[in-house]
């Protein structure tokens, strides 16, 4: 996002322009793709009005190794994204850098090619962005780039309830009869003046056991498993702390807080000698500043490929694992609520962090010799994100501002101890939240908080409430990913398919409540519930 910014300001203001269309959707991600398909499926007009300029979010920005679950719950264009996907390595021309028969073929509990079920579950990004660019060619689908929203109140107009028009930073107004917010963020739910949370919310609240602070919970492996002293002088608090490790005490258990799980880059690796090239020495580089990297490894810790998740052609989803890794914990929370310039500055200092980190890995002379020798077979993919030299242009928001409406996914709700009454979709992945602090305990030692892993016991239903703001905040906005749910129901619910059967759901209610010249809350269930099973979503599990 950052490198779009300065672009952005310096849009002629002779080149403003008034768009109108019947829905328009704000954001570029994976859910914003399918809530168009579905609108034009529809047979009404629909413009993307998207602040990135590549399409698909996650889904074609590293995170090729799905979050899925029980993948039969997934239908409608999900599961055709993911089926189109299939079609694509079945071509010998696909297979380049390894021969299809070599291919693992596993991932996430499953298979990869489903031969069964038609669908690929493990793909390269460039490849996921070309099925989004399929969508959008096929579909004729407008789409206009590096379009920011005017996060200023005159950058919104709203009338009785209703958004009218919103306004982007290069002087384009957008009117429509809908609007649908897909962004990770959720800035033009947040500009619409509709509730919404940042954080974590105490247990009391919702009646849950996973959320808010959770010291000395140890779901994964993403934690110090032994004593690991914080001082720059080992043993000495008056030396200071090391590095990437917070001062502020931790909170009491069960305690809500404005902390949000860690960010990172889901990087896309390759081991092939022709397809890589060098981690890149990030600017400023000190070495210090991964100390303690280096106090892991005399633990004896030696997970460091954990996940190095393969993909085809001998590529990766390189995701965060162990006590120090790829997340940036405790740098990311004020980014939901951020500035666009402080927006980019938090991500560039992810993204020099995580470079740093690498380049450590591959260089310092403490890194033990068996890992630093497999190390240097790594590289960032040659043939991925060119256009940002080989670096990921999206940053894994897990999570930023969540609506609060009047129905709230709770962790009742996706454990299947509370009813869902309108559903429209399904979920079925673990309640997921990777670490939110770094800090000093009570004995004197470092240890991370916030990683929880819950594994529901069946698949679940998501309600229609979730994505539809209370009627007095606007009667016309849909909102698939930022949308109404507590800490930890969303850290089940936020995985790329969910976020594509919520993104055609959205759309599907937009278009019916267009039709019905009603409000997106007084929606009559049944017709929308029809709509939905006709094209193929799962919303219950039989």
């Amino acid at each position: 996002m950052l490198f779009l910014l300065v672009a952005v300001y310096c849009h002629s203001l002779s080149a403003q322009k008034n768009y109108k269309a019947d829905v328009i959707i704000y954001g570029g991600t994976s859910a914003a793709i399918t809530a168009a398909v579905q609108v034009k499926r529809m047979n009404h007009s629909v413009i993307i009005v998207s602040p990135d300029k590549h399409l698909g979010g996650l889904s074609s920005g590293g995170l090729g190794f799905t979050d899925s679950g029980d993948k039969t719950v997934i239908g409608g264009l999900s599961k055709n994204f993911y089926e189109r996907l299939y079609r694509h390595y079945q071509k010998t021309e696909a297979w380049k850098w390894e021969k299809k028969e070599d291919f693992g073929n596993k991932g996430q509990g499953t298979v990869a090619l489903d031969s069964q079920t038609g669908s690929m579950w493990l793909f390269e990004p460039s490849v996921a962005e070309a099925v989004f660019k399929d969508f959008i060619r096929e579909n004729e689908i407008t789409v206009h780039r590096d379009q920011w929203l005017l996060r200023k109140p005159e950058g919104l107009k709203k009338e009785k309830g209703k958004i009218k028009s919103f306004q982007t930073l290069s002087g384009n107004t957008y009117k429509g009869k809908i609007f649908i917010d897909a962004t990770y963020e959720g800035d033009l739910m947040a500009l619409a003046g509709v509730s919404y949370t940042v954080g974590r919310e105490a247990n009391s609240l919702y009646d849950e056991k996973w959320n808010g602070v959770q010291k000395d919970v140890k779901h994964h492996r993403h934690y110090f498993k032994t004593q690991v002293d914080p001082y720059v002088v080992p043993g000495d608090a008056t030396s200071g702390l090391l590095p990437e490790i917070s001062g502020q005490p931790p909170g009491e258990n069960g305690e809500g807080d404005d902390r949000i799980q860690a960010y990172c880059f889901r990087l896309c690796m390759s081991n092939h000698p022709e397809n890589r090239v060098p981690f890149p020495k990030p600017q400023n580089y000190n070495p210090s500043r991964y100390e303690l990297m280096k106090r892991v490894f005399e633990t004896g810790w030696n997970e460091l490929f954990e996940k190095f998740d393969m993909l085809p052609n001998r590529k990766t989803d390189t995701n965060n694992h162990g006590p120090f890794s790829s997340d940036y914990i405790g740098k990311n929370y004020d980014y939901p609520e951020a500035s666009y310039e402080r927006r980019a500055d938090i991500i560039e200092d992810h993204k020099q962090y995580q470079m740093g980190l690498l380049y450590f890995l591959q260089n310092d002379p403490s890194v033990p010799q068996l890992m630093h020798d497999q190390i240097q077979e790594w590289g960032l993919a040659k043939d991925e994100f060119i256009d940002t030299e080989n670096w990921p242009s999206q940053l894994y928001i897990r999570e930023a501002r969540r609506m609060v409406s009047d129905f709230v996914m709770t962790e009742g709700h996706t454990l299947s101890e509370r009813p869902v009454i309108r559903p429209i979709g399904m979920g079925s992945y673990s309640l997921d939240s990777h670490n939110a602090q770094r800090y000093v305990t009570e004995e004197g030692f470092v240890q991370n908080e916030g990683d929880i892993g819950v594994h529901p016991k069946k698949p679940y239903s998501i309600d229609y409430g979730s994505i539809i703001p209370k009627a007095e905040e606007s009667q016309n906005l849909l909102v698939p990913v930022c949308l109404s749910a507590s800490h930890t129901a969303f850290g089940s619910i936020r995985m790329e398919p969910v976020f594509m059967i919520l993104g055609e759901s959205a759309a599907t209610a937009a278009i019916l409540s267009i039709k019905n010249k009603s409000s997106v809350q007084d929606l009559p269930f049944e017709l929308l519930r029809a709509e939905l099973e006709a094209d193929g979503q799962i919303l219950e599990k039989k």
